[in-house]
């Protein structure tokens, strides 16, 4: 199974966050095929999920302050269903720093929350990877989520 972590917007201005990105995207890649991907908006996003969906079966998962909160744990769970039920791409993305359209919104089939608080648009992208690892991590019973 496939995942992808997408956002949107050109490069990334925190050096410090795309590092964070960058690390936890090659630690999970021990795991999982994953990828992280950056979209110049959302059209261009929401084209390439549109494109994506006519390849196989894909869950779309959008962070959205309106979704629902989960723990490592229940994201794991997520994961591993996902994986049980022949998924073959799993795409997690962080929309644009205003925020997701009703649209976005729409095209997805859950959103998820980092809680309720709000985060800096690069910060959540670094927080969503660091997530990603954590659940492939618990899934293969690797001791980083039992050492944090």
């Amino acid at each position: 199974m496939k995942i992808t972590l997408a956002s949107i917007g050109g490069k990334m201005k925190s050096a410090p966050c795309a590092a964070l990105v960058e690390d936890y995207c090659q630690r999970a890649l021990r795991l999982a095929p994953v990828a992280a991907h950056r979209f110049a908006d959302e059209a261009r996003l929401l084209a390439w999920l549109e494109q994506t969906r006519s390849k196989g079966r894909v869950l779309v998962y959008l962070f959205d302050s309106r979704g629902k909160s989960l723990s490592s744990e229940e994201l794991s769970q997520q994961l591993g269903q996902a994986g049980v039920d022949g998924q073959q791409h799993l795409v997690f993305a962080i929309g644009p720093p205003d925020g997701w359209s009703d649209a976005a919104r729409k095209a997805s089939d859950q959103l998820i929350a980092f809680g309720r608080i709000t985060l800096p648009h690069e910060l959540a992208l670094a927080v969503a990877a660091e997530q990603l690892y954590r659940a492939l991590a618990i899934l293969e019973g690797h001791p980083y989520h039992s050492g944090h």
